[in-house]
This record gives C-alpha cells, structure tokens and sequence, in this order.
C-alpha cells in the first residue's frame, strides 16, 4: 500500500492546508515551454525565471541532473524545480528521464519539506514528455517522501 494519495485535478492548485512544495521535473537544456510546466507559468512567472536564470549562470551554480531550485510563488507554497531529464527527446539514447536523478532530487525536497513541515504535491513526474514509467517513479517517491513522512499527492489532471 502506498502513502501517496492520488486525487483527480490541478497540481498548481494543491490541495489541504499548511506549507506545500509543487515539485515537477526539469530537462538539463534550459527548457522551458511543454508539458506541466506551461501550466506553472500561467500561473506563476518566477518558477520559469528562476529555472532559465540558473541555467544560464550554470557554470556557477549546481545546475546538473538531480539538483533542485527551489523558488516561493507564496506565503505557503513553493515550487522545486528538479532536473530529472537528459534532454528533451526520445531517440537513440532511449527516453529523457533519468531516474537517478529524480531520487537525488527527491531527496533534497524531502529535507527541504521537513524544514518547512510541508507536503510535496506533483504530477506524474517524469512520465509525461520524459518518457518514464509510473511504476519506475512511484517507489522512489515512497523511497524517499513517503517513507519519511512527507505526505505526498500526485494530481492525475481531468
């Protein structure tokens, strides 16, 4: 049994009360323009700003796979923009996602979660232009959010 909850609806409208962290994922190009995160910039320009400022600036930053820009788009909301994608196409290399880093990044959310006692909310990262498997994906979020307490909702959009 898993401690994700699993609701219909928007992940850039979390649901419940207290601190929350949208965490999706990131490609290691600097782009910016498909998928959930058209969603988060309708509603938000810093996530994007943020994401696009530390790619540009990477050679003095941590931008790599499994790294984590967190970026507050509230009171009591943040959105962790989490680099788990080589590239952005399927090809000869197979698909962009790369799992390892998702787990790395994860691990940083749920530290940073603790901190701010908040829940991490989500789509199925990782599985829509990433290329990757909900069943590769959901252990690493109990792995690493779940099974350390952090209460976790994945928004499965209408």
């Amino acid at each position: 049994m898993s401690g994700i909850t699993y609701v219909r609806g928007d992940a850039t409208a979390p649901q419940g009360k207290g601190v929350k962290v949208i965490a999706h994922v990131c490609n290691d190009l600097g782009g910016w323009g498909k998928g959930f995160v058209v969603a988060l910039s309708r509603r938000w320009p810093e996530p994007e700003a943020a994401y696009r400022r530390w790619h540009r600036e990477r050679a003095g930053n941590d931008f790599a796979l499994g790294a984590v820009q967190f970026v507050q788009v509230g009171p009591y909301l943040w959105v962790a923009n989490m680099v788990g994608q080589r590239g952005m196409r399927t090809g000869s290399k197979g698909v962009p996602v790369r799992y390892e880093a998702i787990d790395t990044a994860l691990g940083t959310v749920a530290v940073r979660a603790g901190e701010l006692g908040a829940s991490v909310h989500m789509p199925r990262i990782g599985c829509g232009l990433a290329g990757g498997r909900w069943s590769r994906v959901e252990p690493i979020i109990e792995g690493r959010l779940t099974g350390e307490g952090v209460p976790v909702t994945v928004y499965d959009h209408d």
